[in-house]
């Protein structure tokens, strides 16, 4: 195919006829393919090329000239531009129907012949994250809180996330004035100077318990007991440390993690048990959402009470200790050692006897097991975004547990992943489950009966 003659910043007229997985409009220019932002199916735009590669080159809408009937008009469209909320142009019921097509389309190219349920959505797709990362600046001599435009290191100055949960957008602001009223200053990234870095804050959903943690630059902070102190007379802040990353580097978090005061946790709850939370838990972001998610992981476990089930990638336990009441026996087996302590801690917390938490990859343990002629009933695996190794889909051809429940945050590698093990099991359905609102992010259940 022959490049189109366009280059940057040319002016065009385009007709959007899809969305790509990451939610910008899909345009064609003599076959060549332009994403192009702030634009939806079925509208006519005039947009600005903003770059051009070898098979496909990115766009901007400038304006509208015929719009989609499923545009919302009513939502600022900094939620758009800073990434934030790169879906809320979109009529929420499309948005269902964009991750279910979206799994769709990946399992016909792939030839899977899977059933893909109408997505879980919720009844109010806003104002649900029980954790924000908010990045701090020093703008004209001020501490400032915001988050940046998409594809750039220029911060936009907000109060109101949209999709976060209110009294964290207050608790930042609460935070910032105080960071401010002590000189205390904002991050300059362009000369690796400056103290505070970002804002973080997590608040548990059920017990309305709240952290706060200042990543910094420096470990030293002027009148950080007056901050803390400050901080804490929030009555529902429970928690704040200070996190020291030096580095000039795009990770958050550094490794240094320091308790300034209060407790070093706060307490949450998921399906009636109660769950201990540090800085580093993971932990899903969607309370209410977490909650069918992981009762339908649970409905296509299909438990009778004498199973053994393993928890993979089991973080601080709170899939396999959600379902243990109904099983045997569940092993929880997780590669990061402070997961596997914090998950060993909340089955105290809840009284639960049956379940166990190893250290270690899941391949390895079950290629173990399988040596050892021990079998598995169900497999619980909730992978991040990259999916299951290799050796992992080789370790469960290995051991052959009779059901696996596939949580995936990935449409892309379900499907590959998919593909490598039905030649041993069946696939009954994928249900999407709408954990991000206003995101082009896509969660879903897939449950696989070996044949």
């Amino acid at each position: 195919m022959d490049k189109p003659n366009i280059k940057k910043n040319d002016k065009l007229e385009l007709t959007i006829n899809d969305l790509s997985y990451e939610g910008k409009g899909v345009a064609k220019v003599d076959d060549f393919t332009l994403f192009v932002d702030n634009a939806l199916p079925d509208e006519t735009v005039n947009a600005v090329i903003t770059k051009v590669g070898k098979s496909y080159g990115f766009a901007r809408t400038l304006d509208i000239i015929k719009k989609s009937p499923h545009r919302v008009e009513d939502v600022d469209n900094v939620y758009v531009r800073t990434g934030i909320a790169p879906l809320s142009h979109l009529a929420y019921s499309q948005q269902l129907l964009f991750k279910q097509h979206q799994i769709e389309t990946g399992y016909q190219k792939a030839h899977l012949d899977v059933k893909v349920n109408e997505t879980l959505g919720m009844e109010d797709p806003f104002h649900y994250r029980n954790k924000a990362q908010v990045p701090v600046r020093q703008i004209d001599g001020k501490l400032t809180t915001g988050f940046y435009r998409r594809h750039s290191h220029e911060l936009i100055p907000m109060e109101d996330f949209l999709i976060q949960d209110p009294k964290i957008d207050a608790e930042i602001l609460r935070v910032r004035d105080i960071l401010r009223k002590y000189k205390v200053k904002g991050y300059d990234e362009e000369n690796h100077k400056g103290q505070i870095r970002t804002i973080m804050v997590r608040r548990a959903y059920y017990t309305g318990e709240i952290m706060v943690v200042l990543v910094s630059r420096v470990r030293d902070i002027s009148h950080y007991k007056d901050i803390t102190n400050e901080i804490l007379a929030n009555p529902d802040v429970k928690s704040v440390y200070l996190n020291i990353n030096e580095k000039q580097t795009n990770v958050i978090l550094g490794k240094e993690m320091l308790l300034l005061g209060g407790s070093g946790y706060i307490d949450d709850e998921i399906l009636g048990h109660t769950y201990r939370i540090s800085p580093r838990s993971f932990y899903q972001v969607n309370p209410t959402q977490t909650q069918r998610l992981y009762q339908l992981a649970i409905d296509k476990a299909d438990l009778k009470g004498n199973e053994i089930v393993v928890d993979a990638y089991s973080g601080i336990g709170t899939i396999g200790l959600s379902l243990a009441d109904k099983a045997k026996k569940v092993t929880g087996i997780e590669v990061i050692k402070d997961a596997v302590e914090d998950a060993k801690r909340n089955a105290d917390i809840n009284g639960i006897k049956n379940a166990d938490f190893v250290v270690g990859k899941t391949e390895y343990v079950l290629n173990d097991w399988a040596k050892d002629k021990k079998k598995v009933d169900v497999l619980m695996v909730d992978p991040p975004r990259k999916g299951l190794a290799a050796s992992l889909i080789d370790s469960i051809h290995n051991i052959k547990p009779k059901r696996i429940v596939y949580i995936s945050c990935n449409p892309a590698t379900l499907t590959r992943d998919l593909k490598a093990l039905s030649d041993i099991y069946d696939m009954t359905d994928t249900t999407p489950v709408d954990m991000f609102p206003m995101t082009n992010h896509i969660e879903s259940v897939t449950q696989l009966n070996l044949k």
